[in-house]
């Protein structure tokens, strides 16, 4: 191996997303062995690498560590990305909880029927314009700082802005009304790393099409 983490995933957004969104602001170099078969995934789970069976799973630092959340936090911890103190990192676990929430909606949607899915595009820019959205904005109002919590990046305004992307694929005029939200986005969008993740030929995936739904129902059998 190369020392850089590397991860098993398939070649497709879902729950990987959001550590390749991570690891781009942070600077991290990472590589990934795509599954690209169910035979690929059952390969793993016959090699005993994977603890709960499901993917993702990333091998860093001696350890072969899988749920997405587990892996962010142990990121985020290691990259200064996760506050200060115990308090810090609540707000931060609250405010990426949050996010999560929107989040799942997002990488399930491609997945439904034809109408059951317009319909939860539509639920998921209701919730992002009246519920998750003016709850951040409020937030940045309320301490008038650059960053959610202790004026410095954490993995919440990572998540956020990665939020931001994937409604403004839904709607493209969503953030009207939000200018602090609007400047968060410009000020990470600008950081060196992620204006690289956001060039195409990066590790970033592509919304995912009809194509890529048939392909993950192929190795994952449902």
């Amino acid at each position: 191996m190369s020392g850089k983490p590397l991860f098993h995933y398939e070649q497709v957004r879902g729950r990987m997303e959001s550590i390749r969104w991570l690891l781009a602001a942070a600077g991290v170099e990472f590589e990934e062995k795509f599954i690209h078969t169910n035979a690929d995934l059952e390969k793993l789970r016959h090699d005993g690498v994977l603890m709960f069976q499901q993917v993702p799973m990333v091998e860093v630092d001696g350890m072969k560590l899988v749920q997405t959340r587990a892996i962010l936090n142990y990121f985020s911890s290691k990259h200064n990305l996760y506050g200060k103190d115990p308090k810090e990192r609540a707000l931060i676990d609250m405010y990426s909880e949050g996010l999560a929430d929107l989040n799942e909606l997002f990488i399930m949607y491609p997945f439904h029927p034809p109408g059951k899915k317009e319909e939860s595009i539509a639920q998921m820019i209701e919730k992002a314009k009246t519920r998750y959205f003016p709850a951040f904005e409020k937030v940045f109002k309320s301490h008038g700082q650059d960053y959610l919590v202790g004026n410095r990046l954490s993995k919440a305004d990572i998540h956020l802005v990665e939020m931001i992307y994937n409604m403004e694929e839904l709607d493209p005029n969503i953030l009207a009304g939000f200018p602090l939200l609007q400047a968060l986005k410009t000020r990470i969008s600008q950081l060196p790393s992620v204006k690289k993740f956001l060039q195409p030929g990066s590790q970033r995936q592509p919304p995912v099409d009809e194509e890529a739904v048939a392909r993950a129902r192929k190795i994952f059998l449902f």
